[in-house]
Parts: C-alpha cells; structure tokens; sequence
C-alpha cells in the first residue's frame, strides 16, 4: 500500500512512524490471550463449537501479530529506507486485518448467526475495547486505522441491521459515527505526533544552526546570565582563554575570566580593572563599548560588551593583533617614505610645525634643501632600482645626523630636507651644513656599480616668530636653484635678491603664457645646405619671443619655462602650424624641419596634430621633416616608437637630432623607422686637429648611409670645418652660423635658388688638396 500521494509526510518521519506500529508487542499478546479466554468462556456456556472455534482463530490471529513484531526486533528493528517502511507496513497491516476480521466474526455471530446474551455482551466489550486501543497503538499507519476498525465493528453494524428491528437497526448505524470518531482521533493523534516530531526536529536543526554559528564565528563570546556569570559560550572564546572548551567557561564571572589573563602573566592588573569597569558599565548602559587591549606577549585584543535580551549580557571579544599591526603600518607608511624610512613631506611639516611652536620663539632655525646632481642620468642609464639605491645610500649619511633639534626628511624623488631647530647665527649653520656636505661626499656601490655622490643645497635662517615652514621652504628651493646655476655641488643661503630674482621668473611665467595665448611669438629658419649643390635643400624652424619690456628672451630661457609651465607642446603647435604654412609658399624643392619635444611626444594626439597642420596648410607631407632628440626616445620608449611609425605612415621624414649626445644612440638607427641623422656640433670641435675625431665622423657618416640615411652635421662655423667636411666626411647637408643667422620666411624664399659664394672656393681647395 504505501504513502498516499496527499501525504506530506518526511521520508525519515514516515519511517518514525511506521517504526512506532512495532511497539509494544507484549500487548498484543495479552490481547489475543484475552479475546481466547472469552471465547472459551462463552463456548462453555453455550457449548456451542462454533465459540470454541473463534476463540482459537482469535488467538492465532493475535499470535500472529505477535510473533511478526517480534521477529521485527529480532531483525534489528531498523528501517533502512521508505521502500522497506511501505513494505513493512503492508505486511503490518495485512496481520491487523486478520485479527480485526476475526474479531468483527465474533460479533456478528453472537450478535446474528448464535445470538446468545453473554455471547453478545462479550463481544460487543471485546470490540468497542480492542476499538479504543488502535487509536493509542496504530496512528503511525492511517490505512490499519480504517482497516482495522471496519474489519473490527463491520460485522457487528451487518449483524444488527440483519435483525431488522427498529432498535437494531439504528444501534448498528449508530455504530459508523462511533467508527468515524475514532479514524478522526487516530488521525488527529498522529498529525497532534507528526508536528512535534517536526518542531522537535525543526528545533534540533536550528539549535545545530546556532551551535555551528556561535562555535565557527572569528570572535570570542559569552552571554551572561542576570547573575553576572557565564551561561553560554563559545569554542573561539575557549581558545582565546586558553581553556579546551566552552563549557570551562560556564558559570564564571567577568572578574574570574579577566583573572585568567592576570594570571598568565598577559595582563596587568591595572588593564583588568579598566576592562571590567568598561564592560560592566557597558552591559549596564546597554550600549556597545569597544575596548582595546595590548598584551604583554605583542597580541591585540579588542573586547565589546552590550546588553542583551531577557536579562542576558553580551561580551564579544577576538585578536585583533594583524588589524592593530596592518593600522600601525599604514600611519607608518602615511608619515614614513618607503624606501628610505625618513619622514615623508606630510610629517615633515606637523614635526617642524610642532618643533616651532614650542620653545623660544626669538630663537634662530634653519632649513636646507638638498637635490642629487645629475641624478635622472643615474635612472636613464642604470635604471630606477640603481637610482633607488643612491637614495637609500645618501638617506644613511643624512640619517646619522638626525637628532635632537635635526629633522631629516624625504621630500620625494632625489630631494631631501633638514630643518635646524636652534641655530647660533649663519656661521653656526654654515659649519652644519658644510660638515653634512662633507659627510655626503664620496663613492658608493650600488649593485655593483660605483656613483658618486654629489648634491646642490639651499639654505634659509630665520627668526621662528617671524616665519612659517612653507615659507622657508620656498626660500631654501630659490637658494638651491641659485646653486645649481653656479656649477651645483654647493650650497647657498638664501638671500633677498634670490626673491626678486624669483618674482621676476614668476612675472615672465605669466608673460610667456600670454605670449603663448595670444600667439604674439614668431618663427625663423636657420638654413640646411645640401654639399652637393650648395643651396638650401630645408630648413629648421625656431621660435622667438619678443618681450614687450625686456626685448628678445632666449630660447635657452623661455623653452624651459615653457617646458616647466607645461605649455611646451602649445608652442611646439604653434611653431609646427606656421612652418607648414610658410614652406607651402616656397619653391618645391625646400623642406622644414621641426623640432618636437619628449613632452609632445607623450601626448597621444601629436599625430593628428601633425595630419591637421598639413591638411590646413596643404604642404605635401614628404617635405616635412620631424626631429626627435633622444631625450623623447629614453622617456617613453614605447609610446615614442608608436608616434614615429604613424607619423612615418603619414609620409613625413622623421630625423633624429643631436645624435651621439645620448648613451645609446646607436641602438635607435636600427630599431626606429628614421630618414635622417642630425650630428651634433660637439664632433666639430677638434676635427681639423685630431685625427680620431675624423675618423669617428666619417665612420658614422658611413654607418649612417649603409642603413640607408641622410646625415645632416650641426655647427658648422668656419671655412675650414667646411672644407674638412665636404671632401673628407662627405654628408649630405651641413648647418651653422657659417651660412648666416636664421632667416624670416621671405628670406629662406629669397635664398632658396641662391648658390653659396663660396662654393667655387671648395672646388679649388679640393683641386689643390688632390695635387
């Protein structure tokens, strides 16, 4: 038979159930003994061997029953599955029929086929007895329930109807309701049984829930009861107490758990008394009170105490150490640079700050600035690891001076700052920074690399009362830079002509940006001579500014300003837009050549700024030429290459200029798509007198024309350079002050078609050379 479809019933409660029907097998047999005996009874009062008969078939029904359950124990009285409880219960329930079909025979043949007064009363008793107790013994089975009673008062209700009189009738009708009362309590006990087992499983669950959250949490808790001692706590509350489980804790107080760590020698009995306070005035309040401890062993623990429900406080409690250790590090690292432990810019300024505000305030300080020279050489040849590594090492040096009244600090990069927080007079600073100076000096090796230490500084005195930090470190830097302009490894202090010299920079900032803005700057060409011919083949555009007030500033001036303004790449645009303009207006055969910086370079949209200035002017790309200086190339290789290959898909020539000024210019002839090579003036200098200089010439010379390139040689100031060059070296252009100052526009226009004067001189002294 099995479950029903309509239950809903657990697999494991179905097998509870049908579990429950094997119980009490002794009244079973004590039933069967009983219905015997009356059958015995009332077959010696009628000795009617019909009685006798049901007495022994009511007795084997009852064994029957009795020896099945049994034998179920015997086996283990287990049930491994819901098919085996389904089979189990339809046996069950085919050996309750038969004792209930044998029962309900008794009745209806003392009630019908043998009336006999005795005979109908005992099975009548019989019946409605055995009727109570399916209810109690077989509620795990809804089906014997209904079997077993219509099998049990069926026959009676037949054999009353059968008398056909009146108060027969409806007493054996009256017998269904009576049947129908005790199917409806069975079933009402069993769903009365199934929801407990369900709540009690239900709440079994959920206690396992809660044990497995409050065992498995990070933290440490106790719940205390409103005696003030420990009711419930958890396994990580025992590790962090140090005992085996949660329930060693049971029943202690605050005082003995806190006790524990005084002890153990982790605590101070001071801390225990502030923790205890804390948490009870916590839990008294009912608010959260975080309290953090250190302890003697290096550990962080943070305790928090607030009051629960129904009487019942919560003290939570974990390690904390790596958070305490992670936070300790992190103000370590917002105060301290990283790679040299020195006080970064930020705590630099709160420690002199501090210094500053106390003390005397007509005592003297001092501050100096301290640069590397020359240290982005150090980066670009070495690389960033070795350029750390002397930061590191002139961090030491600057370190061992650090003390009582000297802060020493990294300001960032290859800057460093020392604030003297009591000063004599100049002299008494003097001597302090000429023995740092002093100290600084020397070789170190650096990955196997010996550097040098050198530095420039900047030095300011003043009166504490009568300055701030920031103001001094804007008059150390002026100071600095007034030592770098006078050849570096020095140092200055600052004096008042450093500002004005300063304010006048500033001045000619703002100039110079609106010069920029209003586009109030103006281009001339310097002339590129082909040797072959002796006439301008290009040109190369360079920017002038006219001062309104100072006159003409040189380049050598604002490009740097420029450069450190940020506006470089506006006047590179400007400078390239009005070259294409004006070479669109000369003969064919005359090109430009503009100069682009490493900051334009970094801009990602120089390309299009090039394609524009062609397309508005509408000069053929091939007669622009682009110079590159290898400080572009060495400040982001990548990036740079990427420019020069679309600007080279765009058909523009692209040069490389000042070449062999650099630390690895050779590396670039083959790696990046050049036409052209601009050798630097620096080769000219002792050409005519030493040999290897010529040689070294005419060997790049010839390198460059095997890779397929044109050379142009920079700085060609005299006649006898120029003999040298045209019948010994042999490159293709020449440039220099020999050929005139730069020219306007309308000049290079005019000069295009015009043959150098000289040119007849070259052929006679090659003549003579060769005679």
């Amino acid at each position: 038979m099995g479950r029903t479809k309509t239950e809903n019933i657990p697999a494991d409660v179905y097998i509870q159930f049908v579990r429950a029907l094997f119980d009490n097998a002794g009244m079973v047999a004590i039933g069967g003994v009983c219905y015997w005996i009356l059958g015995f009874m009332v077959y010696l009062r009628t000795q009617d061997l019909l009685y006798l008969t049901l007495a022994f078939v009511m007795l084997s029904a009852s064994l029957w029953r009795y020896f099945s359950i049994r034998g179920f124990h015997r086996a283990g009285g287990t049930i491994a599955s819901v098919a085996e409880a389904e089979a189990i219960e339809r046996n069950y329930i085919l050996k309750g029929s038969a004792q209930g079909l044998a029962l309900g025979s008794f009745c209806f043949v003392s009630i019908y086929l043998r009336p006999d007064q005795f005979a109908e009363l005992a099975s009548v008793s019989l019946s409605l007895t055995t009727l109570v107790t399916v209810v109690g013994r077989s509620y795990g089975s809804m089906r014997m329930v209904q079997i077993f009673s219509l099998t049990l008062v069926g026959p009676a209700a037949l054999a009353l109807i059968l008398r056909m009189d009146m108060a027969s009738v409806v007493l054996g009708l009256m017998i269904f309701p009576l049947t129908f009362v005790t199917i409806n309590s069975a079933d009402h006990v069993r769903n009365v049984l199934f929801s407990a087992v369900i709540g009690h499983k239900q709440a079994g669950n959920l206690t396992r829930r809660f044990d497995r959250a409050l065992n498995t949490m990070s933290h440490g808790l106790v719940m205390l009861g409103p005696d003030g001692r420990v009711a419930v706590a958890n396994a990580e509350a025992a590790r962090l107490m140090s005992l085996r489980s949660g329930d060693a804790l049971l029943g202690r107080s605050i005082h003995g758990l806190l006790m524990r760590g005084v002890a153990g020698g982790m605590l101070a009995p001071k801390d225990c008394r502030y923790i205890e306070a804390q948490l009870t005035r916590a839990l008294r309040e009912g608010r959260d009170r975080k309290v953090l401890v250190s302890l003697a062993n290096g550990q962080h623990y943070e305790f928090s105490a607030r009051e629960g429900s129904q009487e019942l406080g919560v003290i939570t409690f974990e390690d904390v150490t790596v958070r305490v250790e992670a936070e300790e590090k992190i103000r370590f690292m917002a105060r301290y640079d990283n790679l040299t432990g020195l006080p970064n810019r930020a705590y630099f300024h709160e420690l002199v700050r501090e210094a500053m505000a106390s003390g005397e305030q007509d005592r003297l300080c001092g501050l100096a600035v301290l640069d590397l020279d020359d240290f982005k050489s150090v980066n670009d040849t070495l690389g960033h690891p070795v350029g750390d590594g002397l930061i590191y090492a002139v961090a030491e040096r600057l370190a061992a001076i650090a003390g009582p009244g000297i802060t020493v600090s990294r300001f960032g990069g290859d800057e460093f700052m020392i604030f003297f927080d009591r000063v004599e007079d100049e002299s008494h600073l003097g001597t302090l920074l000429d023995r740092i100076f002093a100290d600084l000096q020397g070789e170190v090796d650096v990955a196997g690399h010996g550097l040098r230490i050198q530095a420039s500084g900047g030095a300011v005195l003043s009166k504490v009362k009568d300055t701030e930090v920031d103001a001094m470190i804007v008059k150390a830097d002026l100071a600095l830079y007034k030592a770098k302009e006078l050849g570096k490894n020095s140092w200055r202090l600052f004096e008042a002509a450093m500002d004005a010299a300063f304010r006048n920079r500033q001045l000619m900032k703002a100039d110079l940006r609106n010069a920029v803005q209003a586009k109030d700057l103006r281009v001339v060409y310097q002339p590129i001579v082909s040797v072959s011919t002796m006439r301008i083949a290009s040109c190369e555009a360079l920017c002038r500014w006219d001062h309104p007030d100072l006159g003409p500033i040189s380049p050598g001036v604002f490009i740097p300003l420029a450069e450190e303004m940020g506006i470089v790449s506006d006047i590179s645009t400007f400078v390239l837009e009005a070259a294409c303009a004006e070479c669109a207006k000369w003969p064919a055969q005359t090109s430009v050549s503009v100069n682009l910086s490493a900051k334009d370079f970094r801009n990602r949209d120089i390309v299009q700024k090039v394609r524009d200035a062609l397309a508005k002017s509408g000069l053929a790309a091939h007669r622009l030429e682009i110079e590159v200086t290898e400080t572009a190339l060495l400040d982001d290789k990548s990036l740079t290459r990427e420019s020069i290959e679309d600007l080279k898909a765009l058909g523009v020539r692209i040069a490389l200029d000042d070449f062999g000024t650099g630390y690895s210019s050779l590396s670039y002839l083959h790696k990046l798509p050049l036409d052209k090579i601009k050798i630097d003036r620096s080769f000219l200098v002792d050409m005519n007198q030493n040999r290897q200089s010529l040689d070294l010439l005419k060997g790049i010379v010839s390198l460059s024309r095997t890779l397929g390139l044109s050379v142009t040689i920079e700085g060609v100031e005299t006649f006898e350079q120029l003999k040298t060059l045209v019948h010994l070296v042999k490159p293709d252009f020449v440039q220099g002050f020999l050929f005139g100052a730069a020219l306007s526009a309308s000049g290079i226009e005019t000069m295009s078609s015009v043959t150098w004067p000289f040119v007849a001189d070259l052929h006679i002294a090659g003549k003579r050379t060769a005679s």
